[in-house]
């Protein structure tokens, strides 16, 4: 069972022994915004009309989502990696295997993921709960992937997009916290304020 056979909350807390918190915001407020690159502008106000239109996540994978989390790269120096599309698998035999949308991982190496602090996923029909499930899955997958390759990180953030709206998550040991606020494209630079964080946070 890949991760996108978890299709509900109560599913994959089952699955693994979750406790769910839903509530605030637990990245900080008071984040200073992080000016844009003027091509990732020039880019989105290209793309904006087409990726929502058109209404595929594809489209808005492709044309909103992977170049923020390039920008965030570039942001960092290129000092964390970025993947997209790859296989992770943790543990078939309980779900935690399977194609995953994007990860970015704080290591520059590019050729294999390491210790993952994100796992994002678009939403399905721009619909950011149904891909809640799926995020934190990823995120189970992505601890204990951590575990097992004895890194130190602890916190594993998570968020479902849909390229205009994105909702933030984080998974403690067993505990799955959800940021139930849907945060909008714009402000970018409060949205990229939000993404470098938990890179470097996670």
């Amino acid at each position: 069972m890949p991760y996108s056979a978890f299709t509900s909350v109560t599913q994959v807390k089952k699955a693994f022994g979750l406790t769910l918190q839903e509530g605030g915001r637990f990245i900080p407020q008071n984040l200073p915004q992080i000016i844009p690159d003027p091509i990732l502008i020039g880019f989105l106000n290209k793309t904006l009309t087409l990726a929502t239109v058109t209404g595929s996540e594809k489209a808005r994978s492709e044309l909103l989502v992977a170049p923020i989390l390039v920008e965030v790269r570039e942001i960092l120096d290129r000092q964390v990696a970025l993947f997209s599309g790859e296989e992770f698998t943790v543990d078939a035999s309980v779900g935690l295997n399977g194609i995953c949308d994007f990860w970015m991982s704080r290591s520059p190496e590019l050729y294999a993921i390491e210790s993952p602090v994100i796992a994002l996923v678009e939403a399905k029909k721009a619909d950011l709960k149904l891909g809640v499930p799926q995020c934190i899955a990823e995120m189970v997958a992505a601890d204990r992937f951590n575990t097992e390759n004895n890194s130190d990180v602890k916190t594993v953030y998570g968020c479902v997009t849909s390229g205009t709206l994105w909702r933030f998550l984080k998974l403690e040991g067993t505990v799955a916290t959800i940021d139930l606020a849907e945060y909008p494209l714009e402000p970018i630079g409060q949205l990229l304020a939000m993404l470098v964080w938990m890179v470097k946070e996670g």
